[in-house]
């Protein structure tokens, strides 16, 4: 196994915040160790997601195992808000009542953040909560939402981009000018590039029907998908520009190696989604999520797409395949 410790790989930004919050899966020591709610009362659980895409989806169901694990008799009403924001505000306003949410992704965090101020909100799949304005710091969220955050390893990532096309220069980032989420893992890269003899050219989007266009525009020799919500749910899109100019994809998790792209460090979402779950049970049992640490996962795994690279004409180096974790066949 070739995993990496998360420590190791965490870029500057949130590097020295997330060390405080290092202790993951640790918890204050005055929560309860409670395991569920009250005896027999079936929990209403409202489920608010930003877009259909298989790592939000893998999310959303490792939540719910989770609870079901924990001993919760849960009800679960399940909104998505197609990508639109409005929508996920008005899926937040109506989730108030609830007894817990679960927001997947920034902009459904941040509606629910707006719109819920008394009912525990657990988020997941958000990569800077305290950037996002959802927590006041990862180590003591303040108010009445925590979670797992998923701040992938953005400079070992491209790295991987030099390891398969060692004379790229530039990489181009397709993304949502809407999403706080992904202009952090820009500035990541952008920070890391010059090292790594790189330059980033980004360009936004607005939507996912803009992604073709976006990647057909750049002229670069590599592209690296951030977990942004827009790209990623129309990731073939990206992938057939990508496929015709015959230049290396690298993306910020693996559920999008698996759709076509070559190779990540990434995070497994099903396992961030059980872990936000744990946490809802232990806040269900009555622990306050005011002074939850935001939690993160612990381990990455390398995962490679050799048939995918064939097929854009790009061929992965022998000793990358030889030590990924997962090779996608």
């Amino acid at each position: 196994m070739s995993r990496l410790p998360r420590f190791a790989l965490l870029p500057g930004l949130l590097a020295g915040t997330l060390a405080l919050a290092a202790c993951g899966g640790a918890q204050d020591s005055s929560e309860p160790s409670g395991t569920a709610a009250p005896e027999g009362k079936t929990v209403e659980i409202g489920i608010t997601q930003i877009v259909t895409h298989p790592s939000l989806d893998a999310a959303r169901e490792g939540f719910k195992k989770a609870i079901a694990d924990g001993g919760i008799k849960a009800e679960y009403e399940e909104q998505n808000a197609q990508g639109d924001q409005a929508t996920a505000t008005s899926i937040a306003t109506k989730f108030a009542k609830k007894d817990l949410v679960l927001a997947i992704a920034t902009p459904t965090a941040q509606a629910a953040a707006q719109a819920i101020t008394d009912v525990p909100v657990m988020i997941t799949a958000v990569t800077d909560p305290v950037k996002a304005g959802l927590v006041d710091s990862l180590e003591k969220p303040g108010g009445n939402i925590t979670g797992t955050t998923d701040l992938n390893p953005v400079e070992e990532q491209l790295k991987l981009i030099k390891e398969i096309a060692p004379d790229a220069k530039t990489v181009g980032i397709v993304y949502s000018s809407g999403e706080v989420n992904s202009q952090v893992q820009v500035d990541l890269a952008t920070k890391a590039a010059p090292a790594l003899g790189l330059t980033i050219k980004p360009v936004t989007v607005t939507n996912s029907a803009e992604v073709q266009q976006a990647a057909n525009s750049l002229d670069v020799d590599a592209i690296f998908v951030p977990t942004d919500n827009t790209v990623v749910s129309s990731i073939e899109s990206l992938l057939q520009a990508a496929a015709t100019a015959k230049i290396p994809v690298v993306t910020a998790e693996g559920d999008s190696v698996k759709r076509g792209g070559m190779a990540t460090y990434g995070i497994d979402y099903e396992k961030l989604g059980y872990q936000t779950g744990e946490m809802a049970v232990k806040v269900l049992g009555g622990a306050d999520p005011a002074t939850m640490p935001i939690e993160r996962q612990e381990e990455l795994q390398l995962i490679v797409n050799p048939k995918a690279a064939k097929a854009a004409g790009v061929t992965l180096p022998e000793a990358l395949v030889s030590r990924a974790d997962t090779v996608i066949e």
